[in-house]
């Protein structure tokens, strides 16, 4: 019987089945979405590989397509609120590229390499210049550096880009930085080749119909891939009988 995984590359089924039992729920409904070209909200608690339900179908992309000329490699924007998150995403990638290369390697398959960057407040200016001179295949950033990407010179290397991931979007859809950050997502739009495909990630939440609203911005239907887990709940009813001098009263 297909599964989900069928929709990967052979080394990146290889290295998934070898690293995870199965699936999660949010994996799984998040990959069919995603590999179906829909822009896609996938909601799920912490810990249930909401991640990586983002990242491996573009990357598996990535190292499956002929590298593209230097100016147009960068194709993947993950845009996360939290500096501090930014940093970790670019140390959790690392499983995945370096796992789904090994087996390319042992399969004797061809893959392209992935380059990752990360472009905050914090980022050195010798780095920011690098980022431009040799755009990498996955920026990393926030919604504040994204908006000075986009007003400066380093806007040159965004028209390529094909997925933009945004993280904890939850925690911004009702905010006036979650404000500027989707106008800096109509903007991106406007200026890249093609219509980038937009993919949530966010806590369980409600109503999710909003956050997929404000992810969706001007006249996009999102699919909403709502893995929230419904705690179970067990209802007694105790009778008591009544005190003798209860029954007087």
């Amino acid at each position: 019987m297909p599964t989900v995984l069928d929709l990967f590359s052979p080394a990146a089924r290889a290295w998934f089945v070898g690293a995870f039992p199965a699936p999660t729920d949010v994996q799984e409904g998040g990959w069919r979405s995603v590999a179906a070209g829909q822009h896609t909200l996938m909601s799920a608690p912490t810990g249930s590989g909401k991640t990586l339900a983002a990242f491996l179908w573009c990357i598996d992309r990535l190292a499956t397509e002929p590298v593209p000329a230097e100016a147009e490699r960068c194709r993947v924007l993950y845009v996360s609120p939290l500096k501090a998150l930014t940093v970790d995403i670019e140390r959790n990638l690392q499983a995945p590229l370096r796992g789904i290369a090994l087996h390319a390697e042992r399969m004797a398959l061809e893959q392209s390499p992935i380059t990752v960057a990360i472009r905050t407040g914090d980022t050195p200016t010798r780095d920011r210049r690098q980022i431009e001179r040799h755009p990498p295949d996955i920026l990393i950033t926030t919604p504040e550096s994204l908006f000075l990407l986009l007003t400066s010179a380093a806007r040159q290397i965004l028209p390529s880009i094909r997925w933009v991931i945004v993280d904890e979007i939850h925690s911004m859809a009702d905010t006036k930085r979650g404000a500027h950050l989707a106008l800096s997502l109509e903007r991106l739009s406007a200026i890249t080749k093609t219509e980038p495909q937009r993919i949530g990630l966010s806590a369980t939440q409600r109503p999710l119909s909003e956050t997929a609203r404000f992810l969706g911005g001007t006249n996009r239907e999102v699919t909403i891939v709502d893995a929230g887990r419904v705690k179970p709940m067990e209802i007694c009813l105790l009778y008591t009988s009544p005190s003798p001098r209860d029954r007087q009263k």
